[in-house]
């Protein structure tokens, strides 16, 4: 085996970024999202334990819906991309091209073993540039494939340095070779047929045995006219521990999906639900198929599910001569490589096991998987391939006259395979223009139409996206996801009706039950999501709850352990007044997902419906527990705390207030709540910061524009109150604590008694039976020095509200002056203050809406919560007015009148300030 040198080295890696480096500024698409956007695993909150307890797409190993891809260091990978970028794509895509660049390297390794220096740069240079690793390399979810591939090319080239001087067995790079193809089948399942390939290699490249000659030994043992020789027996030995620790991994393996294979629909591979013979002879049809895309990859296509290939239900259908013709061919190598010796029987017979072993688990054959044809499958057998076409050129460039058409073919492969991958990348751009390529290719595949109908929705552009789903529907006309699509779709376009009827449509094709009959099918999760959406569309008429909540229970009977199902309808039940039931709901829910932070935070609004605020606190905790991030819980359990008036808890919701605002930096609702909390901890300056925020991001924040205004009118700075006061106005000219507060500052700091008045005017016109709005237009007509008007006025308010004793007090000061007015000639108004605004606290007006980020299948109860703000009493003044000139003696003895009426208000108003 040559050393590969820097300059080879040079060449792959600058011909792979040549062709690739326009996918660094592609998105995530397709599986991606699954994998990559909607993955909680890559996230550093979840613990690294379960990356090995869950799939590929972060669902666990356990559930039925999981499909089974038991992935984690290529999740580990995702990962760590999350820990340096997040979700920017171009890191991820990065990582995907260095290692594509690292497999070509290694490969170019594997060639030398058994091609020539020319030949084995050739094929690698072929395979950095095939057309088909597009899928493997710009799909993101593609590493994978890369992972595996590189631990799969270390395990073989580990392997083949096993055998030491004189055929000894060498123990270390067998172990290391055991060690590298756990890891690569931790990375991709496939991983574990490099162990077929070293065996291959053990017994016809490294021993160099032929089949001729194993079958004579084999039937001289067996007759007893030979033994064994030592040679073969130190093989055996070899092939019984590769054996033995294969069987172990899969033995490992079998326990990790808990003996349970992944749950697949006919949409996905129509063959595998086939009867006999269509089953077999489409699946033989599929071999050809991946066959030709490996030769001619000019038109590739992301999703071959569901429609691409018609099934194969005859055998005189003319694509059975094409499976014929490949099987054929396959034989004729095979024969070749087996029966001769010699290099290029070696060379063959690599290139045929790199490209059949690999591909054996996605070959449907042994059991069926969840497509039909998969681009990024083919990226080991690919290899093979390139080592294939590479003998052959070598073959044929040694001849003189194919020498310069050769080279001449080989450079035209080599470029075209080229700018078809750079071409290919742009496809993988977005989901819009990958969909869109596919269906050039193919456009007998409602899932495409589907997809590009998402992609359309995504962008909300939902007229056009209906277009696209209604074609599904046309093409695949029993595809339940499309029908539902089209609901969804119907309903983004307020079309409620059409969006019932193709919800109706939906669930019709779903099985039904036949009375007096049992029998068991099987359904995809996904589709009773159309009992979901058919019941979320009804129950918004009231009239129609109990309809909606039968269908929620509906699915539930079809499948005891659809969560969704318990989540949507406890939503409901509190919609219906019925907390205990949704109590119920959310606790059933909780046993089928005790680590959803969603579930818990769904039971806390519930224990706030039946008036429980410690449970509530507990579970939004839990929530928090699962996931410290989680906005809803922050915001909502921060505010329980402060409507608690627990002062020991005030630290700990201001914390959360203050992740919620880190969260959600734009939403005025979190700084509102940080300034009540600094009101209530009499941190004005801070409360006045937090106020304008909220403010700044809503101008016309209702709440924090009246406490606000009752901040600076409760630290002495009643006239900075007044500009809050008149925008709050204009956005709200009926806010009557707003016209009050107003009132008393324009009574008491401008002494515009006018002005006040018709602000108390204005709430009794909104609201005749307004206590404190009667109560101080009374006080007005005393400033106004009108006793008579003022006395009948506070005669009115005091029926209006018989046992407020403080209007009784001001009735009884009104009487008092009009009493000893009567003494003099004209009414003296002693000098003091009358009440303005009255009562102990004032509700704040807030209403905060509570409501989670939609889902895929999650809905969060949304809550409204109230805060509530302490007001101080305010006291209107009353200023002394000077009298006509009288005698000394006139003075002296309203002087002495005044003096006694001062003390007896004073003494009422230490009183009413008391309170």
């Amino acid at each position: 085996m040559a050393d590969i040198n820097l300059k080879e080295v040079t060449l792959i890696i600058g011909i792979v970024a040549a062709c690739y480096w326009n996918s660094l500024f592609c998105g995530f698409v397709f599986d991606d999202v699954s994998a990559i956007l909607d993955n909680k695993d890559l996230h550093p909150s979840t613990p690294l334990k379960t990356l090995f307890q869950n799939d590929f797409w972060g669902t666990p190993m356990s559930e039925e819906r999981s499909h089974k891809s038991y992935r984690p260091l290529t999740v580990l990978t995702f990962r760590l991309n999350y820990l340096f970028s997040e979700l920017k794509p171009m890191s991820y895509h990065l990582l995907n091209m260095i290692f594509h660049a690292v497999v070509s390297v290694i490969f170019l390794k594997v060639c030398k073993l058994f091609l020539d220096n020319r030949s084995s740069v050739i094929a690698s240079l072929l395979f950095a540039v095939h057309p088909i690793h597009t899928e493997a390399v710009t799909g993101v979810v593609g590493r994978a494939e890369l992972l595996s591939s590189i631990f799969f090319l270390a395990a073989f080239l580990s392997y083949t340095k096993s055998k030491g001087p004189d055929n000894s067995i060498v123990w270390t790079p067998i172990a290391l070779t055991v060690f590298l193809v756990a890891v690569a089948t931790l990375c991709k399942e496939q991983g574990i047929t490099v162990v077929g390939i070293c065996c291959v290699y053990e017994v016809f490249i490294a021993q160099g045995y032929t089949l001729p000659l194993l079958c004579t030994t084999a039937g001289q043992f067996l007759r007893g006219k030979g033994s064994i020789p030592f040679s073969m027996l130190q093989t055996l030995i070899k092939l019984i521990v590769l054996m033995f620790s294969t069987l172990l991994l899969v033995v490992i393996r079998v326990q990790v999906i808990q003996s349970q294979l992944p749950v697949f629909t006919r949409f996905d591979n129509p063959a595998a639900v086939s009867p006999t013979p269509t089953r077999q002879l489409t699946f033989n049809y599929l071999l050809p198929v991946n066959a030709w895309l490996l030769l001619n990859p000019s038109e590739l296509c992301c999703d071959w599910t569901m429609g691409t290939i018609p099934l194969i239900e005859s055998f005189l259908d003319i694509r059975n001569l094409a499976t014929f013709i490949f099987f054929c061919f396959l034989g004729a190598l095979g024969v070749f490589s087996l029966r001769y010796p010699g290099n290029s029987s070696k060379s063959v017979l690599m290139a045929l096991c790199l490209m059949a072993l690999p591909f054996i688990p996605a070959s449907n054959l042994f059991f069926p998987v969840g497509f039909v044809v998969a681009e990024r499958v083919l990226y080991v057998p690919s290899m093979g391939f390139c080592i294939l076409v590479a003998h052959g050129w070598q073959k044929i460039s040694n001849k003189s006259v194919l020498k310069k058409l050769s080279w001449v073919c080989l450079s035209m492969v080599i470029l075209t395979h080229a700018l078809k991958t750079l071409h290919r990348n742009w496809d993988w751009e977005s989901e819009y223009t990958l969909f869109m390529s596919a269906l050039k290719v193919n456009k007998n595949n409602a899932k495409l139409w589907n997809n590009v109908g998402h992609a359309l929705e995504n962008e909300k552009n939902f007229e056009r996206a209906l277009k696209y789903f209604l074609q599904a529907t046309h093409v695949q006309p029993d595809d339940i996801g499309a029908h539902m699509n089209v609901g969804r779709t119907y309903k983004n376009l307020n079309r409620t009706k059409a969006a019932e009827e193709s919800y109706m449509t939906a669930k019709s094709l779903m099985p039904q039950i036949i009375p007096g009959k049992k029998y068991a099918a099987r359904i995809a999760p996904n589709h009773l999501n159309v009992y979901i959406n058919l019941a979320n569309l009804i129950r918004a008429n009231e009239s129609r709850l109990e309809e909606a909540d039968q269908l929620y229970r509906q699915a539930i009977s079809m499948r005891p352990d659809f969560k969704q199902a318990y989540i949507s309808r406890g939503e409901l039940l509190l919609k219906m007044n019925k907390p205990v039931k949704a109590k119920e709901a959310y606790l059933k829910a909780l046993e089928l997902d005790k680590n959803n932070a969603d579930l818990w935070y769904n039971l806390a609004i519930v224990h706030i419906e039946l008036k429980e605020p410690n449970e509530a606190l507990k579970n939004f905790n839990h929530a928090l527990e699962l996931n410290p991030k989680h906005k809803l819980a922050l915001f909502n359990s921060a505010i329980l705390m402060q409507e608690s008036g627990e002062v020991k808890l005030r630290p700990e919701a201001r914390k959360r207030l203050l992740s919620y605002v880190n969260e959600e930096p734009l939403d005025a609702n979190g700084y509102f709540n940080l300034g009540m909390l600094a009101m209530d901890d009499k941190k004005d300056t801070e409360a006045e910061m937090w106020m304008k925020k909220a403010i700044k991001l809503q101008a016309d924040f209702r709440s924090a524009l009246f406490n606000l205004a009752l901040l600076y009118s409760q630290t002495a700075k009643e006239l900075m109150a007044l500009p809050v006061l008149e925008e709050l106005l204009r956005y709200y000219p009926d806010h009557i604590k707003g016209l009050i507060l107003k009132g008393d500052i324009l009574m008491n700091q401008k002494k515009d008694i006018l002005g006040a008045k018709k602000c108390f005017e204005k709430i009794l016109e909104m609201d005749p039976s307004n206590v404190q709005g009667k109560h101080n237009l009374c006080v007005v007509y005393f400033e106004e020095k009108d006793l008579l008007k003022a006395e009948r006025c506070l005669v009115e308010t005091l029926a209006l509200a018989p046992h407020e004793e403080y209007i009784q007090r001001h009735l009884n000061i009104v009487r008092d002056k009009i009493s000893s007015s009567s003494f003099v000639e004209q009414p003296v108004f002693p000098a003091g203050k009358t009440s303005g605004i009255e009562g102990d606290k004032i509700p704040t007006e807030n209403e905060k809406e509570i409501k989670s980020k939609p889902r895929p299948i999650q809905i969060i109860k949304t809550s409204d919560n109230k805060s509530q703000l302490k007001s101080n009493k305010q006291l209107g003044k009353n200023t002394d007015k000077e009298t006509p000139h009288k005698t000394t003696k006139e003075v002296k003895e309203i002087e002495k009148k005044r003096v006694a009426a001062l003390k007896r208000l004073e003494e009422i108003e230490r009183i009413l300030n008391g309170e």
